[in-house]
């Protein structure tokens, strides 16, 4: 029996997961809502989807899958539409940054037997199904949170149909997603935001910090320009873990200015060298305290060989890698491939080099 895939909402994540089905499984049967007509009619003539659907109707019954991928705010009153639609070989999926609070609404409609909570940590810093690629789920972590209600097999088969989209399926509670993503996601976006805020408010009209934070500072708070709107929704549906981070944040920093002030070197000397070894555990950096990284990231396909001929390109022109690596968790993020180089110089040849093969380069 041919397999039938529903979308509410087809805008950067929807679109993409959209197109990586329809590259593994062309006989799949797509349909999909979006307020925006324009991305339908883009995704019809693509050939993304079978359907387009301007309201959630009977379209999408007989639907082995249903991605929830609109916006927090919608998922709500789309989950009350949906359930007359639900049956026991459907699956209902969504892709938020949040679980908790999608769940307890899961659990009001009686509908948990169904549901499995789904966070691909991959996106960009551009939105919309124009933006929308096949390849941004791959190799990506993909979070999957099933409910105590959701089946075994349910969960298997959905493992395995992500698995099969190349994405990297890992699965958590609900509570233990929203806590790490507060920590490792959600807190640094904030602290990025903080810090931009606050050299605004110290500089002087000259803007010195301004012209000198072009360098390393730069870097670091780069996740400061992503969607205002976003992060918004983000704070208010995870408050409670975000606040709860944010405490144990403060009391750091508190004790930090303790031993700035008493000039208590060991303890100083000890917060950055637990910081650098546990930092250069998740990845290779820089040893300097704030470097300016010379990296530039690629979208390129995960197919044999791609990062071979990369490489080969570059060692031909004696242009020096100080590392490169496929970037597993890409969210708020273009690129899937990242090369680290020692010099601004290298970098930039790398860039022509590259662009000259039209490999797509992706700024930060």
């Amino acid at each position: 029996m041919k397999h039938k895939i529903g979308f509410i909402g087809l805008g950067l994540i929807g679109g993409s997961i959209a197109k990586a089905i329809r590259q593994y499984y062309p006989d799949y049967e797509i349909v999909a809502f979006d307020k925006n007509k324009e991305s339908l009619a883009l995704a019809t003539q693509e050939s993304m989807i079978d359907v387009a659907a301007t309201t959630i109707d009977n379209n999408f019954q007989n639907c082995n899958y249903i991605f929830l991928c609109a916006p927090v705010a919608y998922n709500t009153a789309y989950l009350k539409q949906l359930t007359e639609y639900l049956n026991d070989d459907c699956i209902l999926t969504d892709v938020g940054s949040v679980k908790t609070n999608i769940h307890e609404e899961v659990q009001n409609l009686g509908i948990g037997k169904y549901f499995i909570g789904g966070h691909p940590m991959a996106g960009s810093e551009k939105s919309g199904y124009s933006n929308s690629k096949a390849m941004l789920i791959e190799n990506a972590y993909y979070i999957l949170t099933p409910g105590g209600e959701v089946g075994l097999e349910y969960i298997s088969d959905f493992t395995e149909l992500i698995s099969s989209l190349g994405a990297i399926p890992m699965v958590l509670t609900a509570e233990e997603h929203d806590f790490i993503t507060a920590g490792v996601s959600h807190l640094p976006h904030i602290i990025a935001s903080a810090l931009v805020n606050l050299v605004k408010t110290l500089d002087n009209d000259a803007e010195y910090m301004k012209t000198i934070a072009a360098g390393g500072f730069r870097d670091i708070t780069r996740i400061a320009s992503s969607s205002p709107v976003m992060w918004q929704q983000i704070c208010m549906e995870n408050h409670e873990n975000i606040s709860n981070v944010l405490d144990d944040y403060i009391r750091m920093l508190i004790q930090i200015r303790c031993s700035i002030d008493n000039k208590e070197a060991d303890n100083i000397f000890d917060m950055f060298a637990s910081s650098k070894d546990y930092r250069d555990s998740i990845d290779i950096v820089d040893n300097s305290l704030i470097p300016r990284s010379y990296v530039l990231y690629i979208d390129v396909a995960d197919e044999a060989g791609a990062i071979a001929t990369i490489a080969t390109i570059l060692a031909t022109e004696k242009v020096s890698i100080k590392n490169i690596g496929i970037i597993h968790n890409r969210e708020f993020e273009d690129g899937v491939l990242k090369i680290e180089f020692y010099t601004d110089a290298a970098l930039e040849q790398a860039k022509v080099l590259l662009t000259k093969r039209n490999y797509k380069i992706c700024e930060r």
